[in-house]
């Protein structure tokens, strides 16, 4: 699985005008399931991002893990980050996971972030969002469970 990491002050995902989910300080987490992968690098992906110190400590260096500040995370499926734009000026997306496995390993990253006891707002799966956020830094940090970035 692939994610995009922004650590931000506060952020919300709205579908169609209603509000899916909303956080305060935590990580903005655009994911996106692969082709092959399974539930295995979603609990991967969201254990290494629970763990990720990207938040300043006391002494203001980047010591300090969602979980450690008592953050949140806003998880917002992002099939684009599938994009492969080695030919011509269209990206492919053939890599990307079909949809319906794209959204139980979506759901299930999600869930998984909650079991490791982290508040989790959403995206809608497939949906047009609208996302907006206040970067915090700006921090932005590009993961992937497999070594094929």
């Amino acid at each position: 699985m692939r994610a995009l990491i922004q650590r931000v002050r506060h952020a919300k995902v709205e579908v169609e005008g209603r509000i899916t989910g909303e956080i305060g300080p935590g990580l903005l987490i655009l994911v996106c399931a692969m082709q092959g992968d399974g539930e295995a690098e979603a609990e991967k992906l969201a254990a290494r991002i629970a763990k990720l110190r990207i938040f300043r400590d006391e002494a203001d260096k980047m010591n300090r893990s969602v979980t450690d500040i008592g953050g949140a995370c806003l998880v917002v499926s992002q099939f684009t980050l599938a994009a492969d734009t080695s030919r011509g000026n269209r990206p492919g997306f053939s890599t990307a996971a079909p949809p319906e496995i794209g959204n139980r390993l979506y759901e299930h990253f999600s869930a998984a972030l909650r079991g490791l006891g982290l508040p989790v707002g959403n995206g809608e799966f497939g949906a047009d969002m609208a996302v907006s956020l206040l970067n915090d830094g700006p921090v932005t940090i590009w993961m992937d469970t497999a070594d094929r970035a």
